[in-house]
């Protein structure tokens, strides 16, 4: 018998029969505030995101990039410009996610307070590795998925789905607080927050 077999063996013996005790979730509990669209332009800007406000997806867009756009299956193929065209991911492999000029999605929440963008793999924001190979992401936010802080917009997301929060490009620092972008994602996020 081996010392993580005797570690383990005292660990279930001393909590054999016992029962995990309720944990409060009710230390912030959703606001349901009103969400403050200005703060989240100001956040994201902050983060070095580009915004865009803007009533037609596809004319923002076609002034950002043209060439291949990788989409998910569920995007409105209307938000892609004539100069461009779309690579629907369905099921694409990693090399030509990450040779394309860019992925367009949509998302399922955006936080005002921290200027976070979170897709849940929905039909319209694809698989996770869409949103991270390209070098740029074009996201499209309409105004009613803004929510004012981070218990809001966990009410809104459903558990179990795949969640990938975005709070601006792609950035890390070393120990001498050298910024560098791009390493574990786009180096470059644009978010087109629809009006009316």
């Amino acid at each position: 018998m081996s010392s993580r077999d005797v570690v383990l063996g005292r660990i279930r013996s001393a909590i054999e029969g016992s029962t995990s005790p309720e944990v409060p979730r009710d230390y912030r509990p959703a606001a349901g505030a009103p969400a403050d669209l200005e703060l989240l332009v100001e956040r994201l800007v902050d983060y070095k995101a580009v915004v865009h406000r803007a009533a037609s997806v596809a004319s923002v867009v076609e002034s950002i990039v043209g060439g291949t756009l990788v989409v998910p299956p569920g995007i409105d193929l209307g938000w892609i410009p004539s100069s461009a065209s779309a690579l629907v991911d369905d099921g694409l492999p990693a090399d030509a996610i990450a040779a394309a000029d860019g992925v367009v999605t949509a998302a399922a929440v955006a936080i005002a307070e921290t200027g976070t963008i979170v897709l849940d793999g929905s039909p319209d924001q694809g698989r996770r590795i869409i949103s991270l190979l390209p070098d740029l992401h074009i996201c499209v936010l309409r105004p009613e998925q803004v929510v004012a802080g981070v218990p809001d917009a966990i009410a809104r997301l459903t558990p179990g789905r795949p969640q990938t929060w975005i709070s601006g490009p792609s950035a890390t620092s070393d120990i001498e607080l050298d910024r560098v972008e791009g390493v574990h994602g786009p180096r470059n996020l644009h978010v087109i927050l629809l009006e009316e």
